[in-house]
């Protein structure tokens, strides 16, 4: 049987929420890549954390009709003013939405873009994340604004592959993350940008080890 599952718009993001179906497991925030939606991570939260609450938002900027949570001025090239201003405008809807759903501080798990407005996130609005897992992740700021991460887990899986995201540039960001506190897992797959296999059996069994955060 499905689980019971809402859309709303109210909270400033299109979005979906799944309640949890188990005890013990942190929600999980998706974030999704160029051209996804609500819909598009939900089957692999399920997948990777089965039973945990699912928060997942449509990104608000849209690049040749495709949602995306930030613009971009070229491929791997950031409008940072904007990435800064949309970080915040996502960091209060979580904020809003655990409220509205009863929620501890989530753990974000982004794709691509989602990933890399996961990071700015971690960077701009720590308090709302507890941890983060950033798939095809880039550093996000050309000069990253100091944070204080307090030991949070991050997962960084990048791909030796992928002909987007170079190796130097996730190498960078997880050596920012590690730089302000972070508990910093990077891992390399041989796979391309895309999702593989390998990358749901790393993060299903890194998650597990991460149960409710305390509040």
């Amino acid at each position: 049987m499905a689980r019971p599952a809402s859309t709303s718009t109210s909270e400033t993001f299109i979005h979906r929420f799944e309640p949890a179906t188990g005890p013990g497991r942190a929600p999980l925030l998706l974030l999704h890549g160029t051209g996804g939606d609500e819909t598009d991570l939900l089957p692999l939260g399920r997948t990777v954390a089965p039973g945990a609450a699912l928060l997942s938002p449509r990104g608000r900027t849209l690049e040749a009709g495709m949602p995306r949570f930030f613009r971009r001025l070229a491929e791997g090239v950031f409008d940072e003013d904007d990435l800064r201003r949309r970080t915040h405008e996502l960091a209060d809807f979580v904020e809003e939405a655990r409220v509205q759903y009863g929620l501890p501080a989530p753990i974000a798990l982004g794709f691509s873009n989602g990933a890399n407005i996961a990071a700015a996130m971690l960077l701009l609005r720590p308090e709302v994340l507890s941890g983060a897992v950033l798939l095809r992740a880039m550093t996000p700021f050309l000069k990253p604004p100091a944070a204080a991460l307090a030991a949070r887990p991050v997962l960084i899986v990048s791909g030796s592959l992928d002909p987007i995201v170079p190796e130097e540039n996730a190498a960078r960001l997880a050596a920012t993350l590690a730089g302000a506190g972070a508990t910093v897992e990077h891992r390399t797959l041989p796979t391309g940008h895309g999702l593989s296999q390998a990358d749901l059996r790393l993060v299903r069994d890194w998650l597990a080890e991460r149960p409710v955060p305390a509040e």
